[in-house]
């Protein structure tokens, strides 16, 4: 199932320059199964929406 794309998404072009940032996987341990690119996009969503909280909380 594909998830809804956000305007804070990284585009292509960003997610090139970024993912030179980003260290890679340890070797000899579990293999990475996470996408960094949703991890970012997790990031930038959080830091432009806030963190909203519901009136019961």
């Amino acid at each position: 199932m594909a998830r809804k794309s956000y305007p804070t998404d990284l585009t292509d072009m960003e997610w090139e320059i970024l993912a030179l940032l980003i260290p890679p996987a340890k070797s000899g341990g579990h293999p990475r199964t996470t996408d960094m690119r949703e991890i970012c996009n997790a990031i930038y969503y959080h830091l432009k929406t806030g963190c909203q909280v519901g009136k019961n909380d």
